[in-house]
């Protein structure tokens, strides 16, 4: 399937054969044209007499916007250029769309959130790419190339490398958490969107109206929509954080080092901390490599990392069962979410269906006292507390 981010090549398979144009939304070849001219004085501008030769279309996961990798040359030897970048058109939309459903931000935005959100990330010295240039009349940007290599590639090609690859994953996620919280103010737009009991709601919906009915039709749904209301109303209580939101190994990229790199930051918000966590060691396919004590070994490290920074908000207790419950949220969101992909014709994301639903199963066999209809709906009350493959 494809990666999320910049920097899968459009042609690799990934189960999905509609033309590139249906699946990437693209515009006009004027348009094109025009974005490319800018990119090319850009890239002029920034290092004198260079140019651009090849620009290769990637695509990153499910949003409108599109990106290149462009082939830098020098023209000459004092520029000293990369010998690649990235290109961004940012799309025709800012917001994603829980972020306007639910008027979490006013608009009209007085500049794009990957903007916005790079230049507080960058002041806090999270590892985001370098922005060279942009362009709000193109809604263009050109961004540094941090690579090909995910943390979920590094990791699959060699998985004894998994424990530290994480490791730096968390040192990394703790300086958003931490620091990123510390300092943040009214300007980043973060700071005014939270992950509250109404936005896992939201999310919570798309589970029970299309996964639900496809493999417990026959479920009392009114009263496992209580209990989801419920899981909604304990997590939007549990202490916030600024949050990278989609912080998972397709998100992450690691280079020589090994040190790690954060794209994808665009939606980050309040949420709590666990948020993140649910996501970096649970989503997709990564049950295959972060088994059940590798994962308790890893949230011991991220703990501890924040007593180190005179940062623990929550007891040891809570801080489990905030992250038992994030699992349990994200799992069914995204077995809802990849089951309307593949109802809408997005290809590849059925497989993870089955992994999502193994993560919640997990989580509810010690929860069956808390979610008892859903328990039986997926049919989790036998008390099978394997990890997922």
């Amino acid at each position: 399937m494809g990666r999320a981010g910049f920097y899968l090549p459009l042609g690799q398979p990934d189960g999905d054969t509609a033309p590139a144009s249906a699946r990437l939304g693209r515009v006009s070849e004027a348009d094109d044209s025009t974005l490319m001219a800018w990119a090319n004085d850009a890239v002029g501008e920034h290092w004198p007499s260079a140019s651009f030769s090849r620009a290769d279309l990637l695509r990153g996961d499910l949003s409108t916007r599109r990106f290149w990798r462009l082939l830098v040359n020098s023209g000459s030897a004092e520029s000293a250029p990369p010998q690649t970048a990235i290109l961004v058109d940012l799309g025709p939309d800012d917001l994603p769309p829980y972020a306007r459903a639910l008027g979490l931000l006013q608009e009209p935005l007085p500049e794009p959130p990957w903007i916005n959100l790079h230049r507080y990330l960058s002041s806090i010295g999270v590892a985001v790419p370098k922005l060279f240039a942009s362009s709000l009349k193109h809604r263009a940007l050109l961004v540094e190339d941090v690579g090909a290599l995910s943390l979920r590639d590094a990791v699959a090609r060699a998985p004894q490398s998994a424990a530290d690859l994480f490791r730096l994953a968390i040192d990394e996620l703790l300086k958003i958490h931490v620091d990123g919280t510390r300092r943040i103010h009214h300007r980043c737009f973060a700071s005014s969107v939270n992950y509250d009991r109404r936005l896992f709601v939201w999310e919570l919906s798309q589970f029970v109206e299309i996964t639900l009915l496809a493999i417990a039709p026959g479920c009392d749904r009114a009263a496992i929509f209580a209990e989801l209301d419920d899981l909604a109303e304990e997590l939007g209580r549990f202490p916030r954080v600024l949050s990278h939101r989609d912080y998972h190994a397709q998100n992450l990229y690691i280079q020589r080092g090994p040190t790690i790199r954060v794209i994808d930051f665009q939606d980050a918000l309040m949420a709590p901390s666990a948020q993140d966590l649910a996501v970096l060691l649970t989503t997709r396919d990564t049950g295959e490599i972060i088994h059940h004590a590798l994962e308790q070994r890893l949230l011991d490290y991220y703990y501890a990392g924040l007593a180190r920074r005179q940062a623990v908000n929550q007891a040891p207790n809570d801080f489990a069962r905030s992250y038992r419950l994030a699992v349990l949220q994200h799992a069914l969101k995204m077995a809802g979410r990849f089951m309307m992909f593949e109802r809408d014709g997005k290809r590849g994301y059925a497989q993870y269906v089955p992994r999502a639903l193994g993560q919640a199963r997990r989580i509810l066999a010690h929860a069956r006292t808390d979610f008892p209809h859903l328990s039986t709906a997926l049919g989790a009350a036998t008390g099978d507390t394997r990890h997922p493959q």
